[in-house]
């Protein structure tokens, strides 16, 4: 079934997509202009929340654009469904692009490499800073390896939201041959790009610590977030038409064990780090998780375990659960906000030994956020919420049975 053949169904996104974007520029610009202050008055906690919030956001955009290639790959109605809520989320990497400046400027302030090495007291961490600052984390390295980070990201995200377009008018190309070439290598691409991009940005916090799998536990992060704001936003969405007329619940229930698979993934893998580092109990290592077992961010690790897992995976373990959007949105918003605190207790402990909550870890992430949204909510608002003349578009358009 076409586009053409349901001529009833305008598939233009709602006006309440422009009220939310315009909404969010307002609470985006209002923190901001806290969050400037707080740079001038209190630096070094400015800087440490930007690093957060932007890697939050980040992940919901590189995330998406890889649920997007899975997608092209696979193939499906769940996937068709919110494709233009994944390419709205993919689009703002220019903007991230742009946002990304601000870590750069605050590179000497975040990275104790990027420090004269007279300001290390640590005798040991010194001699090693002395080797791995003449190879791999210089400042113009960093700088240059991130323009190709987002450089790669950039180029794939242009050219799926190009052959994308092409398929809103009638007589569309079957890009479908051209989605599948790009998707498979550009997963690869991203596979890597993020997990050396997790070095540079966070793990290099704490140059004197390594973890092998720490750029898969990011990836699976970002992918778990993007799956979560796709089904948060197809619950805004879901009272208006064109969204009301195409969600299903099956497409639903997909969506749900998405979100299964990618919190089971995640606790393997943040499990399979810990027990590694335990067993072998080595003193360059350890110390990652000394650090946010004591000092009252034990109880974050806890609040981790819990709520990013064993209560989100026992609630969609129900089928009839996972095929209600107004009740699937709740655990969405739920793994949202606990991708925060998971970056939040992996960034923070590495300048705080004692738990430690500033203004400017909920000012700062909020204000990224507001913009993002922005931005986000304007590529939603610019094309149709679905292709209608692509190949796969029938799966959506097909009347419910």
């Amino acid at each position: 079934m076409s586009a053409a053949s349901t001529p009833h169904l305008d598939l233009t996104a709602p006006d309440v997509v422009r009220k939310i974007s315009q909404r969010s520029l307002v609470i985006g610009g209002i923190f901001a202009v806290i969050a400037v202050v707080l740079a001038f008055i209190r630096p070094d906690e400015f800087y440490r929340a930007y690093l957060l919030g932007f890697m939050c956001w980040l992940g919901v955009a590189l995330g998406s654009m890889a649920i997007l290639m899975i997608r092209h790959l696979t193939g499906g109605g769940w996937g068709t469904v919110i494709r233009r809520i994944l390419g709205a989320a993919m689009r703002t990497l220019p903007l991230l692009a742009v946002l990304f400046i601000p870590v750069i400027l605050g590179i000497r302030r975040l990275y104790i490499w990027a420090q004269p090495l007279a300001n290390v007291e640590d005798k040991h961490l010194r001699e090693h800073l002395e080797q791995i600052t003449q190879t791999y984390l210089t400042v113009n390295g960093f700088i240059v390896r991130a323009i190709f980070y987002f450089a790669v990201w950039n180029v794939l995200s242009f050219l799926l939201s190009k052959w994308s377009k092409q398929t809103d008018h009638a007589g569309a190309p079957d890009n479908s041959g051209r989605f599948k070439a790009v998707a498979g290598p550009g997963l690869i691409l991203y596979g890597f790009t993020i997990s050396f991009a997790a070095i540079d940005w966070i793990m290099s916090l704490d140059p004197s610590w390594i973890s092998t799998i720490f750029g898969l536990i990011i990836l699976i992060g970002e992918v778990l977030s993007a799956m979560c704001f796709a089904v948060v936003v197809e619950r805004i969405l879901f009272e208006y038409k064109p969204m009301s007329e195409m969600l299903k619940p099956d497409f639903v229930h997909d969506h749900g064990k998405w979100m299964l698979a990618f919190i089971m993934v995640w606790a393997y893998f943040n499990f399979s780090q810990w027990l590694i580092i335990w067993a072998g109990n080595l003193p360059s290592e350890i110390t990652f998780y000394l650090r946010r077992i004591n000092g009252g961010w034990g109880w974050i690790a806890i609040t981790l375990v819990l709520f990013d897992f064993v209560i989100p995976f026992a609630m969609l373990l129900s089928r009839p659960f996972k095929r209600n959007i107004r009740k699937l949105v709740w655990v969405a918003v739920l793994l949202i906000f606990m991708r925060f605190v998971d970056l939040f207790w992996i960034i923070e402990p590495n300048f705080s030994r004692t738990f430690a909550l500033t203004v400017a870890d909920i000012v700062v992430p909020i204000a990224i956020g507001g913009i993002w949204l922005w931005y986000f909510f304007r590529n939603l608002a610019s094309l149709p919420l679905l292709p209608a003349y692509d190949q796969d578009a029938h799966e959506v358009l097909q009347p419910a049975e």
